[in-house]
């Protein structure tokens, strides 16, 4: 077993949620180690094998953050067995919820100019009651724009979990 790294960009706490998820799969948890996109400047990514890199979307984008972090430390990247996945509520779609399909998924390849090994896209959370007021109205707006759902009062997690298993077992089955 190699060692490997995920690190994560999650605005809410879901993609971390399923990042501790994939680590569930792995043969071997000691040998992974999980950070967020803020701490990940303090490790040297040279000394991991695989790296995987899970990211939000906030307001239809990738955070500025992660597109910085992925231009400072692509060479590496592209050496190493990398891996991408997107967290985000227009997969809840399924005609947008494939890595060919999904909208954020494909902007932020082409942006990134990255190529990771594996990639993948899985809806998220809209968690109403946790967010303030402008965050709140404007989600509400945009659920109402897409046809979803619009009572805040309530927390909605389209994530598929079988979808994520499956995902996390491939990830680590030559590992």
């Amino acid at each position: 077993m190699s060692n490997s790294l995920i690190i994560y960009s999650s605005t809410d706490g879901h993609t971390k949620t399923i990042c501790e998820r994939i680590i569930n799969f792995s043969n071997d948890v000691n040998k992974v180690k999980i950070i967020s996109l803020n701490e990940a400047a303090k490790f040297n990514l040279s000394e991991f094998d695989k790296i995987i890199i899970g990211a939000s979307i906030r307001y239809g984008k990738h955070s500025r953050e992660l597109y910085k972090f992925i231009k400072l430390n692509k060479c590496i990247l592209d050496r190493k067995d990398s891996v991408f996945f997107s967290v985000n509520v227009v997969a809840r779609k399924p005609e947008k919820n494939t890595p060919d399909t999904n909208p954020y998924v494909k902007k932020f390849l082409k942006i990134s100019k990255w190529s990771p090994k594996k990639i993948g896209v899985f809806a998220g959370k809209v968690d109403y009651p946790k967010y303030g007021f402008f965050d709140k109205y404007i989600i509400k707006l945009i659920m109402f724009i897409t046809k979803g759902p619009t009572d805040t009062s309530q927390s909605y997690e389209f994530t598929d979990w079988s979808k994520v298993d499956v995902f996390s077992k491939e990830l680590w089955l030559n590992s």
